[in-house]
């Protein structure tokens, strides 16, 4: 037990390679995508018939245990931990770079929104919030289990995505064109910034070109994981 609740700290996660999720969704979704190492559900709780989790390990507990596990205000009596995707390069033709996105849910969404509009890699940059935090785990709804989600460094990967002629494209209020002037390429990559800051300038540099949204209202700006669902179906075309 005390190893489940070290999982919900980043240091244990990163020393691991696991994480932990928390109710029968995400359980399930894990278990499609084979990810799972051990099952942990309350006692007197049924896994449903659909799960097909053949020999994995499942562990019953009482109640007061999954109560200190659970970051939810009704826990569904079910756990499971899980093995995190390895960091590396991965084809694709569609990709959304995140650069030190911090607030869980915002993360969450994208790489949930990134899911929906059929994006093959999500690459999280330094600075940002941990990919396994347990709000970004809810926000994603399992979008975790259906594409690469790693860990990278967007310079890195913005070099190599341009070397290869995939067109990658910043998001900037300033020096920026409307992002409906953009054809779309069919390959491409979007970097998406920090929810005060936006995307580091060194990265803007080097972009392909980098696209604002333009604000009808009295509003600002949007919110990073709104602007990136915009853009993200835009440039899927």
């Amino acid at each position: 037990m005390k190893q489940w609740k070290k999982l919900l700290t980043k240091k244990e996660r990163d020393k691991t390679g696991l994480f932990l999720v928390e109710g029968f969704h995400l359980v399930e979704e894990a278990l499609k995508a084979g990810r799972l190492e051990e099952i942990i559900v309350q006692e007197n709780i049924e896994l449903p018939s659909s799960f097909d989790y053949g020999a994995t390990p499942i562990t019953t507990v009482p109640a007061d245990i999954i109560k200190l596990l659970a970051e939810t205000d009704t826990p569904q009596g079910i756990f499971a931990v899980c093995h995190q995707e390895k960091s590396s390069f991965t084809e694709g033709t569609s990709y959304l770079l995140i650069d030190a996105v911090q607030d869980p849910g915002n993360l969450g969404t994208m790489i949930r929104t990134a899911d929906a509009a059929g994006v093959d890699v999500v690459v999280i940059g330094n600075g940002s919030v941990d990919m396994y935090n347990s709000k970004v785990l809810r926000s994603a709804q399992g979008s975790h289990f259906h594409l690469p989600v790693i860990k990278g460094d967007i310079s890195t990967w913005t070099s190599d995505l341009l070397d290869r002629g995939i067109p990658v494209y910043g998001t900037a209020l300033e020096n920026a064109e409307p992002f409906h002037q953009i054809q779309s390429p069919g390959s491409y990559a979007l970097i998406v910034g920090n929810e005060g800051n936006g995307v580091n300038k060194e990265l803007l540099s080097k972009t392909t070109a980098n696209l604002f949204i333009p604000i009808h209202g009295k509003s600002e700006s949007l919110n990073v994981a709104v602007a990136a669902g915009i853009l993200l179906y835009y440039l899927r075309g």
